[in-house]
């Protein structure tokens, strides 16, 4: 009862995932079944490009929950995604065994490369994928939790805590660069075979993992839309229009900041976990500050605060990436500092509050 009266009231987010459906129906049809020749025909690079696309929404989704909701300006935001990535890419080196270059059975093969001996003890159980499962959604809790109770309990807030989640990400990045870390330093993992023994280079496969994206989106946007229509989420935007206020109230400010906190974490880290086989590559450049910062741009100019706004904002400007970087690579990065600006000056509401706009003019 509680879920259809969500999905009632939200109009947007119920067309959003109707697309989504239909999409998710379209796209195998069009790769499978209609032939390589035809017009219609949809290219397996054109199903992981969209894929990858999904986790960056997702990705976007989990960031406007603590942005938009609670109003902490993350920069750190890349850091979960990366360790979710991690994880998932850790069990994919386990798989390859023997068909490494090197041929060694367990050690992947810049572990051999390195002299290393034997495994780490952190790589122990990520041969199992349910085991890689959990830890996707634990590492970066865990992380979240720590780092949120820490600087929640001291009330850290503003620019002071952005700046602390950037260093928190670069921290990390710097860390995982280091070849004694048992990561892959620089390179990070890459040359992934398989996952749950299905061939990676598949097209059954890619269309597999490309679902799994538009499942775990839905689910997330549903999970979303459902906390910030509670009691916690009406609390939360309470936090960040007065934080003073609502805890003269009596609310547990420190308690709600770090339960949306880890809870978005868990999100981007199940992003990270999905991007990952469809690129085939993980590297600690996924740390970077500067994709925090970029994650932002998508979820500002498709609308903070909605939801659904920093889904479309994600899809968009990653596709307006791709489209530039191939056709003017040097224009790129003016054309999407360009587009922050003036979103920022003239669309404060991002893409999808237009509409509003409009009716405010009638």
């Amino acid at each position: 009862m509680l879920l259809m009266k969500i999905i009632r009231s939200d109009k947007p987010g119920t067309w959003l995932l109707a697309i989504l459906l239909v999409v998710s129906i379209v796209v195998p049809v069009l790769n499978l079944l209609v032939p390589e020749n035809s017009a219609f025909h949809l290219s397996t690079y054109t199903v992981t490009l969209l894929g990858k696309y999904l986790t960056y929404a997702l990705l976007a989704l989990s960031a406007d929950l603590v942005w938009g909701y609670l109003g902490i300006l993350t920069l750190g935001h890349a850091a979960f995604f990366a360790l979710g990535g991690y994880a998932m890419g850790m069990y994919l080196m386990r798989q390859i065994g023997e068909r490494g270059v090197y041929g060694d059975p367990v050690l992947p093969d810049f572990m051999v490369f390195l002299n290393w001996q034997e495994l780490p003890w952190f790589w122990y159980g990520f041969d199992q994928f349910w085991f890689a499962a959990l830890m996707v959604m634990v590492v970066p809790g865990i992380l979240a939790y720590v780092f949120g109770y820490l600087t929640f309990r001291s009330r850290v807030t503003g620019v002071y805590l952005s700046i602390i989640t950037q260093a928190m990400t670069y921290a990390l990045m710097l860390a995982f660069f280091r070849n004694e870390m048992g990561f892959g330093g620089n390179n990070g993992l890459t040359d992934f075979k398989d996952i749950l023994g299905f061939d990676l280079r598949a097209d059954s496969t890619r269309i597999a993992l490309f679902l799994a994206s538009a499942a775990a989106l839905a689910i997330g946007y549903v999970l979303s839309r459902i906390i910030v229509s509670s009691r916690l989420g009406l609390a939360s935007v309470a936090i960040r229009d007065a934080e003073s206020r609502s805890r003269f109230c009596g609310y547990r400010v420190e308690n709600i900041k770090l339960w949306v906190f880890v809870f978005s974490a868990i999100m981007a880290g199940v992003a990270g976990a999905l991007y990952v086989p469809q690129v085939g590559i993980i590297n600690p450049g996924e740390f970077s500050p500067l994709n925090s910062i970029e994650l932002l741009i998508w979820v500002a100019i498709g609308g903070r605060g909605t939801l659904y706004g920093a889904i479309i904002g994600a899809i968009l400007v990653n596709y307006a990436k791709t489209y530039f970087t191939a056709a003017m690579p040097e224009v790129w990065l003016y054309a999407l500092g360009a587009l922050f600006i003036l979103v920022t000056l003239y669309l404060p509401k991002g893409i999808v509050g237009l509409r509003s706009m409009r009716r405010e003019k009638t």
